[in-house]
């Protein structure tokens, strides 16, 4: 049964190898070598003798595949750590944040821009606005924190390409 079960594993690496600069293993691969160090742990005299036994059946290097044993651990809540549920949820609100703080900064600045009318600005003024800013942010982050239910189709063309205003 080990026998078939490491076959089967080298199988499925080899139609899962995509590229040099993409993970080569997927992830079905890695949970099945994680698994059988699990498995075959009490066979051998430590994890370690495990994990260079089981590494050298699938062919990738012993320390890989010791951290996916413990990557699967703090995933388990067997080893302290940041799971990868908990590390992909920060990067997302980081991006969020990120995205927010662009959005502060295009609303600071248009407000200082126009904080002299009263009224809603003439679309040329805005169409300015959008030039003067479009190398800091580009033209279309600046339309979508513009004011929602003020969305214009002029100002979707003024993002897309430059106007000279005279």
């Amino acid at each position: 049964e080990p026998r078939r079960v490491c076959r089967r594993l080298q199988l499925l690496i080899r139609w899962s190898i995509v590229s040099k600069t993409t993970n080569k293993y997927c992830p079905e691969v890695r949970e099945r070598a994680v698994r059988l160090v699990f498995d075959n742990e009490g066979q051998h005299g430590s994890r370690w003798q495990a994990i260079m036994s089981i590494a050298a059946k699938i062919g990738c290097a012993p320390q890989t595949l010791n951290d996916w044993v413990k990557k699967a651990e703090v995933n388990g809540g067997k080893r302290p750590g940041v799971s990868s549920e908990m590390a992909e949820r920060m990067k997302a609100l980081e991006r969020e944040n990120r995205e927010l703080r662009q959005a502060n900064e295009i609303l600071r600045k248009a407000s200082a821009y126009f904080a002299l009318a009263d009224t809603r600005p003439p679309v040329k003024v805005m169409v300015g606005f959008i030039d003067a800013h479009r190398d800091a942010h580009g033209g279309k982050p600046l339309l979508r924190h513009w004011s929602e239910q003020q969305w214009r189709p002029d100002l979707q063309r003024a993002a897309d390409s430059p106007v000279h205003l005279l």
